[in-house]
Parts: structure tokens; sequence; C-alpha cells
């Protein structure tokens, strides 16, 4: 793993997860997916809607893997070939109980993906993010319902490790250090752009 170098003490689960290019052809077990999706399903959303959904499909799956990285720009296609597993994040647009517009179900769908990297931090995995993604070929390809929405691709697996056929050509997209802005830069108080005063 990748350790960051946090302002202020925070749980290692959370500076040491990071995003790599570079995978290992290592497979994930289903019982370690079970947990990811799982840990997923324990995220906080309003009125406990959970409108997040995914589609996901293994490398070993041969085609229909294929069709899921068909399904992202041409530069994520690059690295996220070498992941194990594959999966498109999608969230449903309405609450059940009203029908009524849920304005923040992408938000929802980003604290589970959230969760999942935690949980895969946690087991040795990583997971990459993407918002490279054609939504329109998502929803032709999977026959999405109208009411949910594409909205992101994840990468799942192991890290990299020299000799992994991955490793020679993406590893330098790993090397750079992670950064983040100062608090200042982001906790405001009084009015947008003063700093909180903690």
């Amino acid at each position: 793993m990748k350790n960051g170098q946090p302002q202020h003490p925070i749980h290692s689960l959370l500076s040491t997860r990071w995003s790599p290019y570079a995978f290992s052809p290592r497979t994930v077990s289903d019982h370690d997916l079970q947990s990811l999706f799982t840990a997923a399903s324990w995220a906080a959303s309003s009125f406990n809607e959970q409108p997040w959904r995914y589609i996901v499909e293994r490398q070993s799956g041969g085609p229909a893997f294929q069709a899921v990285l068909e399904c992202l720009s041409p530069p994520n296609q690059d690295w996220a070939r070498y992941a194990p597993v594959l999966a498109i994040g999608l969230f449903k647009t309405a609450f059940t109980r009203n029908g009524k517009l849920n304005r923040v179900a992408l938000h929802d769908l980003g604290q589970a993906a959230a969760n999942m990297a935690t949980e895969a931090t946690a087991r040795g995995l990583v997971i990459h993010q993407m918002a490279g993604v054609d939504l329109d070929r998502v929803r032709t390809l999977y026959a999405v319902p109208a009411d949910f929405e594409p909205a992101t691709a994840i990468a799942i697996g192991y890290p990299a490790s020299p000799g992994d056929p991955s490793h020679a050509s993406l590893s330098g997209r790993d090397a750079g250090t992670r950064t983040r802005r100062p608090l200042a830069e982001f906790v405001f108080a009084g009015k947008f752009g003063d700093a909180a005063s903690f």
C-alpha cells in the first residue's frame, strides 16, 4: 500500500487507501467481493433509500468483462484491462417511498464507493474509481431502466508487483506523492473562502 502523510491524525485505513493504475492479475475471491459490496450496502443514504446499484464482471468472464471495459473511456481502458474485476455504478433517481427526485442519490453512491474503498484497503485490495464512462453505452448495453442513471466505474484488485504485466508500463503513474489541500482551503466559517478558526 502507499502511505499518505495527513496533516492531522486519521485512521490508517484512510491514509493508506489509494487508487493505483497498475493491477496484479491475482484473482479477487468471491468472499472478498461479497464483503466489498456488503460494505457499500452499509453506507449512509438519504431516508435509507440505498439508491446504488452495480454491474460487475470479472476479467475471467471474457466477453462479459470486455463489454464493461468497452464502456470506459479509451484512456481508462488502457490500464483498467489489467484489473481482475470491473464494476459500473448506477443510482436510482427518485425515492421509492414517494417518487420524488432524490437530489443526493449521486452523493449516496459516492458514500457507498467510499465504504467499499475502506473495506478494500482493510483486505489488502485496492479500487480505482473512474468518471470516464460512456453512460449512453452503459444504458443501452445493460437495458438500464429510465429511473436509474449510470454514473461511474470501479476497478477492483490487488496492486501490481514488479513482475506483473501491468507494472512495466503503468508503475510510473503510481509513483507520485499523494497530497491533499490544507484544511484552510476548503473548511470555511463566516463566509465562503474564510478559513475556519480551528
